[in-house]
């Protein structure tokens, strides 16, 4: 939960320095809306957003303004995950986060939403500005933060043993999927593969095989060498040739 809550802390800060340009914001929409000849229809949802950053936007700055705009949507969107996972949550709690989780998709329609007292968003637009064209994009992400504040405040209420039985329960499991990687790595090997055994085999009886055979090539060579044990058998006791007499 404080990891939660550090989450949102960080992105409620970046938000207070987008609020601050919120002018600067509202020319950027209104640059790439014009460049892609679009000026009719508002500017509904955080898909439209990201097709103006990526397609008609000209310079830097309506770029940055653009691009902090879907990061923060972004970084909401990633908060959800988070508290998604913290807990299974109750029929209240589930039924904010499935809202937060709508409203910060990329296709959701945001031309109707609008941030209410205390925010003042809506407020710095001209009146057709806030009607027609950009009263929902810029009350998305007060909303949004509006919404995850009160699923913590609702968590924050549930009985301690139901978050701890959580969070013992992901120990749990993250030390026994621990404890089956070391009983993997200390396992003992098994005996060789039996084509390993079969290889080594075949080259032992080939070694054998081979001395055998250069055995018997070496009697064969010692008995055929001189010629004496062949002549002998042939022609009698060998002697060696006299003088030829003339």
């Amino acid at each position: 939960m404080n990891e939660v809550k550090e989450c949102l802390r960080n992105i409620e800060q970046t938000y207070k320095v987008f609020q601050q340009q919120q002018f600067t914001f509202i020319a950027a929409l209104d640059h790439t809306r014009e460049e892609a000849h679009d000026k009719i229809r508002p500017v509904a949802s955080i898909g439209q957003v990201q097709a103006y950053m990526d397609h008609h936007c000209n310079n830097t700055t309506d770029r940055r303004i653009l691009l902090m705009f879907l990061n923060i949507c972004s970084d909401l969107n990633k908060l959800c995950q988070k508290l998604e996972a913290l807990h299974p949550g109750t029929s209240v709690t589930n039924n904010i986060l499935e809202k937060c989780k709508l409203l910060v998709s990329p296709s959701n329609d945001l031309s109707t939403i609008r941030a209410k007292y205390p925010h003042d968003v809506v407020n710095h637009l001209s009146c057709d500005e806030a009607k027609n064209h950009y009263g929902g994009v810029v009350s998305l992400i007060p909303i949004v933060l509006d919404c995850m504040k009160s699923w913590v405040a609702h968590s924050e209420k549930l009985p301690r043993n139901f978050l701890q039985n959580v969070s013992d329960g992901s120990a749990d499991s993250q030390k026994r999927t621990q404890q089956d990687v070391s009983a993997k790595a200390s396992a003992p090997l098994g005996p060789r593969p039996a084509i390993l055994t079969t290889a080594s085999q075949t080259l032992v009886s080939y070694k054998d095989y081979s001395r055998e055979q250069n055995s018997k090539h070496g009697e064969k060579k010692h008995l055929n060498g001189t010629g004496s044990t062949t002549w002998k058998y042939l022609n009698g006791p060998w002697k060696p040739p006299g003088k030829h007499s003339f």
